[in-house]
């Protein structure tokens, strides 16, 4: 009976659990959900969904999700921002300084972070530990600095000017440095033997082996470059440069505060990020690089 008792009432447990993660993800959710419906709202609907004052609770949750979507949903917001604001040419910047930042970080964090975790040098904890220490160091600190040199260079109005500041990251060395270090060392031992460099050895044999964490640091950098608005705001005054977070906050002096031009503009916006993330999450699995060592 005592069992029982207890079986019940770890379920109700669960139950609650349950119910609260939901209301949780609701509240999360319900800005997205507002910014999308709004996307796709003509002019007859409500932009901004207020509850009625009706007798019961229930009746006002009602009333305030028939406002919250869209009665007769269309396309013309999108077709609209697309036409009147050069949304192509912002997409293919965007999508081309996200990509470049992400090959280079990857590239630039990995060479960096294989030394670190494989090579005996002295000096490695210390470097290792300054390296650390820079991601204590907020943007804006170094935000002026950063600007001074990449005007030296040459760099204001480039894709490369904006590609600048995150060849590479203090975040990207660490968690590679991490994933190198569990890499077993037979591998290493075995490609030595073969004749592999340490060049070899970092292509052929460490990159491979961290797969899941290469993939991972991807997605970060994709989102953070994809999102990224001061660094590019500051860097860039040609139009012809800018990337997609510079060419929401154009709507609204665009469109005024025309709310679902400026809806359809960020759901383009953010789009790509959610398509990047449900393509690459399938790589984010436990590698397979010590399934040919004994134990």
């Amino acid at each position: 009976m005592a069992l029982k008792q207890g079986q019940s009432g770890h379920k109700v447990y669960q139950g609650l659990m349950y119910l609260v993660l939901c209301a949780i993800s609701v509240v999360m959710l319900l800005p997205l959900l507002w910014l999308v419906s709004t996307a796709f709202k003509g002019q007859e609907d409500s932009i901004f969904p207020i509850a009625a004052s009706q007798e019961s609770p229930l009746q006002n949750i009602a009333f305030f999700l028939r406002q919250l979507l869209p009665t007769h949903p269309t396309w013309r917001n999108f077709t609209a921002v697309w036409e009147q604001q050069p949304f192509g040419q912002y997409f293919l910047n965007s999508l081309l300084v996200s990509s470049l930042t992400v090959t280079l970080n990857v590239l630039f964090s990995s060479l960096a972070a294989y030394p670190l975790a494989r090579l005996d040098f002295k000096g490695k904890d210390l470097i290792f530990a300054v390296v650390i220490s820079t991601i204590m160091i907020p943007f804006q600190i170094v935000m002026i600095p950063l600007y001074v040199l990449a005007v030296e260079l040459g760099l204001k109005n480039t894709y490369l000017g904006v590609i600048f500041p995150a060849i590479a990251s203090a975040f990207g060395i660490f968690l590679l440095r991490q994933a190198f270090q569990g890499v077993p060392k037979e591998l290493e031992e075995a490609a030595r033997i073969d004749g592999c460099s340490d060049l070899g050895i970092w292509w052929h044999v460490m990159l491979p082996s961290v797969r899941p964490a290469l993939v991972t640091l991807a997605i970060f950098v994709f989102i953070g470059s994809w999102g990224e608005f001061l660094w590019p705001l500051i860097i860039l005054d040609q139009p012809e440069y800018y990337t997609l977070p510079l060419a929401v906050s154009n709507l609204f002096s665009a469109f005024g505060l025309n709310w679902r031009f400026i809806a359809a503009g960020s759901v383009i916006s953010i789009a790509p990020v959610l398509l990047f993330f449900m393509i690459m999450q399938r790589y984010i699995v436990p590698s397979e690089a010590g399934s040919g060592v004994k134990g």
